[in-house]
C-alpha cells in the first residue's frame, strides 16, 4: 500500500551551549545567544571560516558528477548550495544535500561543525560506515541519512544525541546488526525513528515500547524477530511489516485516539483479528496482509469512516464476508478493500455496494458463491474490481456500467455464463478485461469498439463463437490478447499484426481457417525488439507461455485517491496452434526479432521454413503436426536462446548434420519419414515412427493373443505413418482442406 509519511521538521533548534570550533570561545557564544535567543537566519552572511574549511574537506572525499557543489566557493553562505547559517555568527545551522547524486565516504571533518541542528544527506550514494563522530554534534535535532549505501551497525555514539527529534537511516541495505537497547530512550524528544529497509536483526528493544515522545516508528523490511508487544505511547504511524515477527495482534490501547497508519504485513502473526482493533478511531490505513491470521471476522469488527485502506489479503481467514466492515458517509469511507487470497465463503453481501467511496475491490482467490451483486454499479468511484478465482455464477450484471471510471474488470476462473452485454462499451476507460475460464458464450459485440483504452484482454477458455470483427481494431493500446480455447471460426483478419504495443497474442484451440495474413509485421515494437543482450526472465518461459499473470494493484496517497497500476507477466510470443490454418508461413513472421515463443502446431501449414537468423531471442519454436517440407534450416542451431524445438510430424527431408547440435532437442524431428538425422558414428538415422519387426501373419496368429495385440499396434502405427505421408501430398492435402473448412 502507498502510505504517506510525515514531513520533516527543519526548524532551527535553540541550543544554549553549542560546542564551538577550535578558534571560537564559549563565552562570546553564550553572550550572543543571550542577546539572540532565536537565532536569526539570513541569506547574506559570511560563513564561519572553520566551518568552511570542514566543508571543503568533506567535499574533497566525494564524487559530484552533477557539479552540485560547484557553488562552494567564497565566503557568502547564501551562495553555498544546501547551507543555512546563523545571521550573526556565520555558524552553520543546517546542511541539506538531499538527492543531488553525491557519492563516497563522509569525511570526519564534518563532525567538527558542532553547531549543526539539521543534517540531511539522504537520497544519494554515500557509502562506508556512518561516522561515529556524529555523536559529537550534540545539538542535532534532525539527522536524515536514508537512501544511501551505508554499511555496518548503528554507531553507539548516537546515545549522546539527547536533543534528536528525527532519526532516519532507512534504505541502507548494508546497515544492520542488533538494534541497541538504548534506541528508545537516548533522546527524550525523539518523535520520528525510521530504520526501515535495512538488515537489522533480533528483537525489538523494550525501550521502543515505552518511548514517550515517539510518534512515528518505521522498522519495516528488516529481519526482526519475536512477538509484537503492546506499545505504551500514543503512536501516529507504526510500520513493522516485512519482518519475521510472530505472536498475536495486540490492541494498541495507548494509541486509540492517535494511530493513523498500522502496517504489520508480511510477518508470521497468528490467531484471529481482535475486535479492539476497530476501536482505533483515527485509523486510516490498516495492512495485515501476508500473515497467518485465521478464523471468522467478528460482525462487531466495524471500522470508523476514517479508514481508507483495509488489506487483509493472503491470510487464512474464513467464514462469510461481514455485511458491514466499515462505517461510511457521503464524504468519507473505504477507498481500497482487499480480502483476496483467503478462505471466505458464502455470497458477496449486497451491503458492500453501500461503500460509496470505494475505488478498489479485491475479493479474488476465495470460495465465494452466488452472483455478482446486481447493484455493483452504485459504486461509481470504482476503478478496480477483482473477483477472480471464486465459485461465482450468473451473468455479468448490466448495472456494472455504472462503474464508469473502471480501469480493471477481472472476473476470470468462475462459473459465469451468458453473453457480453453490448452496453459494456460504456466502460471506455477500461484497461484490463479478463473473463477467462468461465462459460460465457456468443460473439464479441461490435459495440466493444467503444472500449478504446483496453490493454489486456483475456477471453480464453469460454464458449465464444463467430468470426473476429473489427471492434478489436479500435483497441489501439492492446498489449495482450487471448481468445484461446473457444469456438471462433473464419479467416484471420488482415489487421491482426497492426497493434504497435502488442506483447503476446494467443488464438490457439479454435476453428480459424485460411491463411496466416501476410501483413505488416514491423508495426509491433515488442515483436520487433532486437536487443539480444542478456535477459533474466521473471519466471520460467514455459510457465509464462501458458498464460499471462496479471497483478493489479492500487496505492492510496494523502489525497485519498487511488493510483492504479498493473504488472503483466507474459513472454513475448504468438500462439496460433490447434486451428485449421493452411498455406505457407509468411516469411515476415520469422523476421520478428523480439519473439520469445512461436507456436503454430496442429494446423495444416505447408511449404518451407524461411530463414530464422533474425530471431535471436526465440526460446520456444513449435511447428509440429503440420505438412511443412524441405530441409531443416541450418540457422536454427545458431539460436543460442532456443530451449524447446518441436518440428515433429511434418514432411521434412534431407540430412541433418550432427554438428548442428540438434541433440539438444530430443524427439524434435520424430514423424518425418524422409528426414535423416546423422548419428555420432556418421550413420543416417531415419526419423520415421518406430515399428515392431514384422512376422508372417500365420506365425503371429499361432503365437497367441499377445501377438495379435502386437499386430494391432503395428497396424495402427502403420496407418498413422500413412496419414502423415498423405499430408505430404499437396493433392491429398488440398482435397481434405476443401472438405473440412
Amino acid at each position: 500500500m502507498g502510505i504517506q509519511g510525515f514531513g520533516s521538521s527543519l526548524k532551527p533548534y535553540k541550543n544554549p551551549k553549542p560546542h564551538l570550533s577550535l578558534q571560537s570561545s564559549l563565552l562570546p557564544l553564550v553572550l550572543i545567544l543571550l542577546i539572540y535567543p532565536n537565532p536569526p537566519l539570513s541569506a547574506a552572511v559570511e560563513l564561519n571560516p572553520d566551518h568552511q574549511a570542514s566543508l571543503l574537506l568533506f567535499k574533497s572525499w566525494l564524487q559530484d558528477p552533477s557539479q552540485a557543489l560547484s557553488t562552494w566557493v567564497g565566503f557568502n553562505c547564501s551562495s553555498w548550495a544546501g547551507l543555512t547559517c546563523h545571521n550573526q555568527t556565520g555558524w552553520l545551522i543546517s546542511l541539506n544535500l538531499t538527492a543531488i547524486n553525491l557519492s563516497g565516504p563522509i569525511h570526519p571533518a564534518l563532525c567538527k561543525i558542532t553547531t549543526l541542528e539539521t543534517l540531511v544527506l539522504s537520497h544519494s550514494n554515500f557509502n562506508g560506515s556512518i561516522p561515529r563522530c556524529f555523536g559529537n554534534i550534540r545539538g542535532l535535532r534532525t539527522l536524515h541519512l536514508g537512501f544511501n549505501k551505508f554499511s555496518g551497525d548503528m554507531p553507539g555514539t548516537f546515545v549522546k544525541l539527547r536533543h534528536l527529534r528525527e532519526l532516519s537511516l532507512n534504505n541502507n541495505q548494508g546497515l544492520g546488526g542488533f538494534l541497541p537497547s538504548w534506541i528508545g530512550n537516548f533522546s527524550k524528544k525523539l518523535e520520528k525513528l525510521d530504520l526501515s529497509s535495512n538488515m537489522f536483526t533480533g528483537k525489538i528493544p523494550k525501550s521502543l515500547f515505552y518511548s514517550e515522545s515517539l510518534e512515528y516508528l518505521d522498522l519495516g523490511n528488516n529481519y526482526l524477530l519475536g512477538n509484537i508487544g503492546e506499545f505504551h505511547q500514543p503512536l501516529v504511524f507504526l510500520h513493522l511489516g516485512s519482518n519475521q515477527l510472530s505472536g498475536t495482534l495486540p490492541c494498541f490501547s495507548a494509541s486509540v485516539e492517535s494511530l493513523s497508519v498500522l502496517n504489520l504485513a508480511n510477518n508470521s502473526i497468528v490467531g484471529g483479528i481482535p475486535t479492539c482493533i476497530a476501536s482505533l478511531r483515527a485509523l486510516s490505513r490498516l495492512n495485515l496482509s501476508s500473515n497467518g491470521l485465521k478464523y471468522e471476522i467478528s460482525p462487531r469488527l466495524v471500522f470508523s469512516e476514517k479508514l481508507l485502506v483495509l488489506d487483509l489479503s493472503f491470510n487464512d481467514l474464513s467464514g462469510p464476508l461481514s455485511s458491514k466492515i466499515a462505517e461510511t458517509t457521503d464524504k468519507s469511507g473505504l477507498v481500497l478493500l482487499d480480502l483476496s487470497h483467503n478462505q471466505f465463503s458464502g455470497e458477496i453481501p449486497s451491503r458492500i455496494t453501500e461503500l460509496k467511496s470505494l475505488q478498489a475491490l479485491f475479493l479474488s482467490h476465495n470460495l465465494l458463491i452466488g452472483e455478482i451483486p446486481a447493484r455493483i454499479g452504485n459504486l461509481t468511484y470504482l476503478q478496480v474490481i477483482d473477483l477472480s478465482h471464486n465459485l461465482l455464477s450468473g451473468t455479468i450484471p448490466l448495472n456494472i456500467v455504472g462503474c464508469f471510471q473502471l480501469l480493471a474488470l477481472i472476473l476470470n476462473d468462475n462459473n459465469l455464463y451468458g453473453e457480453i452485454q453490448q452496453e459494456l462499451d460504456a466502460l471506455d476507460s477500461l484497461k484490463i478485461l479478463d473473463i477467462s475460464n468461465n462459460k460465457i458464450s456468443g460473439e464479441i459485440p461490435l459495440t466493444l469498439a467503444g472500449c478504446k483504452s483496453l490493454e489486456v484482454v483475456d477471453f480464453s477458455s469460454n464458449n465464444f463463437s463467430g468470426a473476429l470483427n473489427d471492434a478489436i481494431t479500435k483497441w489501439s493500446n492492446l498489449r495482450f490478447l487471448s481468445l484461446a480455447r473457444n469456438k471462433f471460426s473464419g479467416a484471420l483478419p488482415n489487421w491482426l499484426f497492426t497493434f504497435q504495443k502488442m506483447q503476446a497474442m494467443d488464438l490457439s484451440g479454435n476453428r480459424f481457417s485460411g491463411f496466416i495474413p501476410d501483413g505488416n509485421f514491423n508495426i509491433s515494437l515488442t515483436f520487433n525488439y532486437n536487443d539480444i543482450g542478456p535477459r533474466t526472465p521473471k519466471e520460467p518461459l514455459l510457465t509464462a507461455i501458458q498464460g499471462p499473470k496479471i497483478k493489479a494493484f492500487g496505492t492510496v496517497a494523502g489525497s485519498n485517491e487511488l493510483s492504479f497500476n498493473y504488472d503483466l507477466f507474459s513472454a513475448v510470443g504468438i500462439d496460433f496452434s490447434g486451428n485449421l490454418l493452411h498455406g505457407e508461413i509468411p516469411a515476415g513472421l520469422f523476421g520478428l526479432q523480439g519473439l520469445e515463443y512461436l507456436n503454430l502446431s496442429y494446423n495444416f501449414l505447408d511449404g518451407k521454413i524461411p530463414g530464422l537468423e533474425k530471431m535471436q531471442r526465440l526460446r520456444v519454436l513449435d511447428l509440429s503436426h503440420n505438412s511443412l517440407s524441405g530441409q531443416i534450416p541450418e540457422n536454427i542451431s545458431s539460436l543460442q536462446n532456443l530451449t524447446l524445438l518441436n518440428l515433429s510430424y511434418n514432411c521434412f527431408s534431407g540430412v541433418v548434420p550432427k554438428e548442428q547440435g540438434y541433440w539438444r532437442f530430443p524427439g524434435a524431428f520424430a514423424g518425418n519419414p524422409e528426414l535423416c538425422i546423422e548419428s555420432s558414428g556418421g550413420n543416417c538415422q531415419m526419423e520415421s515412427i518406430p515399428t515392431q519387426p514384422a512376422k508372417a501373419f500365420k506365425e503371429e496368429m499361432e503365437d497367441g493373443p499377445i501377438s495379435v495385440w502386437v499386430f494391432g499396434v503395428s497396424a495402427i502405427v502403420s496407418f498413422y505413418t500413412g496419414v502423415v505421408s498423405m499430408f505430404c501430398s499437396a493433392r491429398v492435402r488440398n482435397y481434405i482442406m476443401q472438405t473440412k473448412v
